[in-house]
């Protein structure tokens, strides 16, 4: 992974850093978001919660989003409650995003998750995750097109939120992004991934338990 990329131009000058996926790389389970928070942008690490009692981040409030998913993770297991918000430890987790820098005003466009493309692509194939869980409109759209037979515009994030759909092999597990979540949502999620979890669900590859 490039730390120094310069595929896009206007990104590179409003960046703190690149941030690539961290995580569990034997993980079953990996989360795409659409781009950096404004944390994450700060310590490289995605969906990165703040430190214990700073404010949500400014802008779209990305912070907010990494503490929400955070919660979700320690409740199903998946994230150690008691390591710190900048280096989360995970089992069976890997976080990552479309785009791997910020614009703190937009964003990003079509072309610059184009060009992030090979980075979320060697991820998927050094991961190997069995489910791949879009966060937001976004990575549904991304994802649905290049692993799915669905047609994209047939991918409604409200309707596809906590269910299954049957993917080229790998399942994908829609979430609405955290922030924009109702509590009745956050538990439908969580009571379907639960589920999920004591499932057979490394059969969509056909393979056996790692």
């Amino acid at each position: 992974m490039d730390e120094e990329c310069r595929n896009c131009p206007a990104l590179c000058e409003t960046r703190t850093q690149v941030v690539h996926g961290y995580g569990d790389v034997g993980a079953d389970f990996l989360f795409v978001g659409e781009r950096p928070s404004e944390r994450a942008d700060e310590i490289g690490v995605p969906f990165a919660a703040p430190d214990s009692g700073a404010g949500g981040a400014t802008g779209d409030r990305g912070g907010d989003a990494g503490t929400s998913l955070r919660r979700m993770l320690e409740r199903l297991g998946l994230c150690d409650s008691t390591s710190p918000p900048d280096r989360p430890v995970l089992e069976n987790v890997f976080l990552t995003n479309l785009t791997r820098c910020r614009d703190p005003d937009r964003k990003p466009t079509d072309e610059e998750i184009g060009n992030c493309d090979p980075y979320l692509n060697a991820e998927i194939r050094m991961i190997n995750p069995e489910i791949l869980v879009p966060v937001g409109e976004r990575a549904l759209a991304a994802l649905g097109a290049e692993h799915t037979t669905t047609p994209v515009d047939e991918l409604d994030l409200s309707t596809a939120h906590a269910t299954r759909i049957r993917g080229r092999g790998f399942e994908l597990v829609p979430m609405i992004d955290p922030r924009a979540q109702s509590d009745e949502q956050t538990q439908a999620w969580l009571e379907s991934f639960v589920e999920l979890m004591a499932s057979d669900y490394r059969q969509t590859k056909g393979q056996r338990d790692r």
